[in-house]
């Protein structure tokens, strides 16, 4: 079906999104989700392309194993898959891994993403080998020994509840480390998952002074706020408890790390987003088996299985009037092409029913992963077909049609 026939039926028909951050958990923990999996349940997200992160089992630091996952990806005939490779073998925070060999084989980027480069003077070597090539360096922001063993974040709500918290000064304090070392090394450093509001104050400074700084935001952390650890399930834009019937307190789905954030952090994601703080959309995408989730609170792994229901997730922002739908859009397609360093590519695209309502139901998500705190909660948007290099790959839910899934 060609893009203006979907159009004149009333379908948004925009670039592909593309995913920065994505855990797809292969190798390793194919118990949780796979590369094929994961590229499926990306297309049914609007995901036209998707970056592997590298937390897997073993971690991605060697040119072969960045291979064998584009190699997968390309097998799977989903959404394209990147890979991100390790800025240290291991992921251990010890020795850098060898990145320009890595990027010869075709990582696309570098993180330890989950374990945050502790080491300033390593981090610092990291940064200056990445500059001789260019190379982008993605650090998830987090001083360890602030977070220490938190589960939630640090506040009002997690007093209440007696569960530890983890203060915002764990990411504000990483930040400012970071952005410090690539104003010294002059270095291209993307600040992931970005939570609080104090983070985006220093990205947003950083940025007028030059720093080679770019940052990305999830669409839970666009949405929800610590009130869902405790049991809401009201939307941050939905001030009335009302709107949405409260859920169980301890709700292991809503663990997440960084952890859901406080009603004010919220606002200033979206005031990023609108100015151009925040460059980008990014799921963090972390699908668990229920046995790593279907634990107590503090037991439990972090993570929120995200990439089928980021859109809607946004768009609820939208419709609530908290930014308009050029700027979400630009966030999940030229925003991180940019920090890639790639053009939007013409041959991937989607088409989107905006006004469509859903029930997320764990049978209906393609992820394995089923660890979202949405479950049974109405959502409105959907991607309804999408084409990767010129290919129909997905097709559900266009009107009058009858919906056939993933391909």
């Amino acid at each position: 079906m060609e893009r203006r026939e979907l159009e004149a039926r009333g379908y948004l028909v925009t670039p592909g999104f593309i995913d920065l951050h994505a855990h797809l958990r292969e190798p390793g923990f194919e118990d949780s989700e796979t590369i094929a999996s994961g590229a499926r349940a990306a297309l049914r997200g609007g995901f036209t392309t998707i970056c592997a992160m590298p937390n897997t089992e073993p971690a991605i630091d060697s040119p072969g194993l960045v291979t064998e996952v584009m190699t997968r990806g390309r097998a799977a005939a989903a959404a394209r898959v990147l890979p991100i490779a390790t800025i240290t073998r291991g992921r251990a925070g010890r020795e850098l891994a060898d990145l320009i060999e890595l990027s010869a084989a075709g990582a696309v980027a570098f993180s330890d993403d989950g374990s945050p480069v502790d080491d300033a003077q390593l981090f610092r070597h990291a940064m200056e080998y990445a500059r001789t090539k260019d190379l982008l360096i993605i650090e998830h922001a987090q001083d360890m020994g602030l977070s220490g063993k938190g589960v939630m974040h640090e506040g009002v709500v997690s007093a209440r509840l007696g569960l530890p918290g983890i203060p915002s000064a764990a990411e504000e304090t990483a930040v400012a480390r970071d952005i410090s070392i690539a104003e010294m090394t002059g270095a291209r450093l993307q600040l992931t998952h970005v939570s609080t509001k104090g983070a985006i104050a220093s990205i947003r400074d950083a940025k007028a002074r030059g720093i080679r700084v770019t940052c990305d935001v999830t669409p839970h952390h666009l949405s929800m706020t610590d009130d869902w650890v405790a049991g809401s399930r009201a939307f941050a834009w939905e001030r009335e408890p009302s709107l949405a019937p409260p859920a169980t307190p301890y709700d292991s789905t809503t663990k997440v790390n960084p952890p859901l954030r406080a009603w004010s952090d919220v606002r200033a994601l979206w005031e990023g987003l609108a100015d151009g703080t925040v460059d980008a959309i990014a799921t963090d995408h972390a699908p668990h088996a229920s046995v790593r989730k279907d634990v107590e609170f503090d037991q439990a792994a972090f993570g929120i299985s995200g990439l089928e229901t980021a859109l809607s997730l946004v768009l609820g922002g939208v419709n609530a009037g908290w930014a308009d739908r050029d700027t979400v859009i630009r966030a999940l397609t030229t925003g991180p092409a940019g920090i890639l360093g790639t053009p939007v590519r013409d041959d991937d695209w989607i088409a989107i029913d905006p006004d469509v309502e859903w029930t997320v139901t764990a049978d209906a998500l393609a992820s394995m992963g089923k660890n979202t705190p949405l479950i049974g909660r109405k959502l409105r948007g959907r991607v309804v077909y999408a084409v990767v290099g010129g290919e129909v790959r997905y097709e559900g839910g266009l009107r009058g049609a009858t919906p056939v899934g993933s391909r």
